[in-house]
Order: C-alpha cells, then structure tokens, then sequence
C-alpha cells in the first residue's frame, strides 16, 4: 500500500522544482529561530528536513520572541515560522514599520491563543477573563505562563498591572510550555483549579477537557484568541535567496498535521525531525505544492530530491 501510495506521489511530483538560476553559496546555511514551543519545534523540523534534501543546511537557535526580531534585524537569523497574530502584533510592529523583517505567507490558520481551564472549572463559573476575580483563592490568584520574555506572558503582567479584570495582586507564573504543562497535569489530577497559557494546536487539547476563556479580544484577539500563523524572513532573504524563500512561502500547515506531529514529540519521546519525516512518510502529497518553483541547491529537480528521504 504505501509503495502505492509513493508511486501516486511522485507522479504528481513530476514537473514540479523547476530550474532556477543557482544561488550562491552564502544561501546554503539556512539559520531558523524556534522560541521553544513544540508547534515550532514541529514545522521548522518539517521545513528543515525538506531543506536538507535539496541540498541545504538549515540550523536553530533556541531564542526568546524579542532576540528572534533583534537577530533578524541584524541579520543573524533567516526565517522564524511561528508569528501568531494577532497576539504577536506588538512584538513585530516594530521591525515591520523599519523594514527589517518581512511577512511572506501563512502556514497555520485556524490556531487559538489565550487562557484556558480545565472543563470542571468552566462548569463552575469560569467561562470569561473577569469570571477569575470572583474566585482568586480558588486559583491561590496565579496565572501560569510560558517562558520568560514570551508575549503572552507579557500580556498577562500588563492586565495584572492595570487591573483589568480586576486582577491587581495576581501573580504570572513564569516556566516553560513543558513547566507550565506539568502543573496542569498535577491540578487535574487532583482536581484544583488553575487558569494558564492555552493554545492549539496541541496535544493538551486531547490530553485535557480544556475550556478556552471569552473576554480576552483586547489582548488575544476575537473568537477565543483565534489566530493565524505567519512565516516571516529577514529583509533582503528573498533576493538574495530567492530559492529557500520560495520554499518557506508555500509551506501550508494544518492543525491535525501538526497536532499528530506534536503528540509523537510529547508523548512518544521522539525527535522533531523523526515525527516530521514519519508524517510525511504517510501524507506524500502534502509536499507537492510546498515545491512549486522549487529546485535542489545545485538546481536539481526538487521532487526527485525530496521522494528519496521520504521513502528511506
């Protein structure tokens, strides 16, 4: 069946990747910022294993939302596939309106972005941003985020400071996603009450009867901090390498795509690079339109190039 499968993949591979003129070789090394989520760990896995077939050297650097901008503006980092907006606006405003960075496509729509709790706290009465004051003893007034430097983070200390929702002597409880995820396994478990940093994809949706809060548009945006995923490159990537960014461009995601990809990371212990190859293994086609325009570095055919490590 899977031979099938491949067969009817490459097929429709053919013609795709046609040649371009080659790119020089400062364009080889592909540098990626991951600011330590494990969507990002997904997709910059998935585009770094197409990158290393046609030829390429993608790397990452683990950094903070605000050291990505920075290092994109000085040039020191390529392309950061994790721009949720709208909660991201006021992080990349800056670099968008002095011409550093670049927004070239959107390769998630349909995520969420903003504080969840755990479906027995919803039942209870928790079902909106102000709904938290009318209980602070409950929640021991802590609201659990991300890590330190993270927007949303920085959107949860700005509410506490201006007491809105009337969450003057609450505290932001500063971690990791893997942190922050931890104490809400722990509370679950025991049947306390917590309220936290919630978002999909991932697998804590699946893993946890979740309630997403209402009530927090100002700061996550509307519909339950309904979000878009962008890819964003440095200024100037595109003409000096044309190819990548063709690349990076046409990467389109899905939330099961990355919600299956992110529950092999998290619960079965494997590398990013191994769920994203598994994945594809068995959705080929899901590569075809990522190489529209595309060719290997040394402008070979991209579809040829890709079928070998999708099938090894």
């Amino acid at each position: 069946m899977r031979k099938t499968i491949f067969a009817a993949a490459a097929i429709t591979l053919v013609g795709l990747g046609t040649a371009q003129a080659a790119e020089p070789e400062s364009c080889r090394k592909v540098r990626f910022s991951d600011v330590g989520w494990t969507d990002i760990a997904a997709t910059k896995a998935t585009a770094s294993l197409i990158l290393e077939a046609l030829g390429y050297q993608p790397e990452t650097q683990i950094l903070s939302l605000p050291v990505t901008y920075s290092s994109m503006k000085n040039k020191d980092i390529d392309v950061y596939l994790g721009d949720w907006q709208p909660s991201m606006e006021a992080d990349r405003k800056p670099y968008l309106d002095d011409n550093s960075i670049e927004v070239v496509g959107t390769n998630l729509a349909g995520a969420k972005y903003t504080f969840a709790v755990p479906k027995y706290v919803g039942d209870a009465g928790v079902k909106d941003f102000a709904d938290l004051q009318k209980f602070p003893d409950q929640f021991g007034r802590k609201i659990y985020g991300i890590e330190p430097g993270n927007n949303g983070n920085r959107m949860i200390q700005d509410m506490i400071d201006k007491d809105d929702f009337g969450l003057t002597g609450w505290e932001l409880v500063e971690s990791s996603e893997q942190g922050m995820l931890a104490e809400v396994e722990r509370a679950v478990r025991g049947n306390k009450w917590i309220v936290f940093l919630g978002w999909a994809p991932h697998p804590m949706n699946r893993e946890y009867p979740l309630e997403y809060l209402s009530g927090g548009d100002a700061y996550f945006g509307p519909n339950f901090g309904g979000a878009e995923v962008l890819t964003n490159i440095r200024a100037g990537y595109g003409s000096e390498c044309p190819n990548v960014v063709r690349l990076v461009s046409n990467l389109k995601f899905t939330l099961d795509m990355e919600n299956e990809m992110m529950a092999a990371i998290l619960d079965e212990d494997q590398e990013p690079k191994a769920a994203a190859k598994a994945w594809l293994k068995t959705h080929p086609d899901t590569v075809v339109p990522w190489l529209n325009g595309v060719t290997t570095f040394e402008d070979g055919n991209a579809a040829d190039a890709v079928k070998k490590v999708l099938i090894d």
